[in-house]
């Protein structure tokens, strides 16, 4: 049994339509003691009940909505979590987008502890741990 050290109702929000990628990441953030929620899709997002503490984790290539469009949708719904924007090599176009949108491009592969480290560094901004 893994034990959160995050405070209660702050969740990292795992989005991507790859399932190796979704349990993947869902295992290593765990294992970091992160509370994890995953989704297949945007449609998945934009119908579950999120919570305000927390932060997201975004697949650019998502069927339908992509990334940055599902965060602006969720921003446009008043569901404002800091994010990560993972993807591999991202165009100047989406790299420009995701910096007008406050969103932090992580690329794909991810190495080491680096997306660990960045939601542990969102949620001391919160002031959440």
């Amino acid at each position: 049994m893994i034990v959160s050290n995050e405070a209660p109702g702050f969740v990292v929000h795992v989005v991507d339509d790859d399932p190796a990628v979704c349990n993947s990441l869902k295992f290593a953030l765990e294992v970091d003691g992160f509370n994890v929620r995953t989704y297949a899709g945007s449609a998945d997002v934009l119908a579950a009940e999120l919570s305000h503490g927390g932060c997201m984790i975004v697949d650019y290539n998502l069927p339908g909505l992509n990334g940055l469009d599902l965060l602006r949708e969720l921003d446009r719904r008043d569901v404002h979590l800091p994010a990560f924007l993972i993807t591999s090599n991202p165009a100047l176009h989406v790299r420009s987008r995701a910096t007008a949108q406050g969103v932090a491009i992580i690329e794909k592969p991810l190495l080491g502890n680096q997306l660990s480290e960045a939601v542990r560094d969102s949620f001391a901004r919160s002031g959440r741990c």
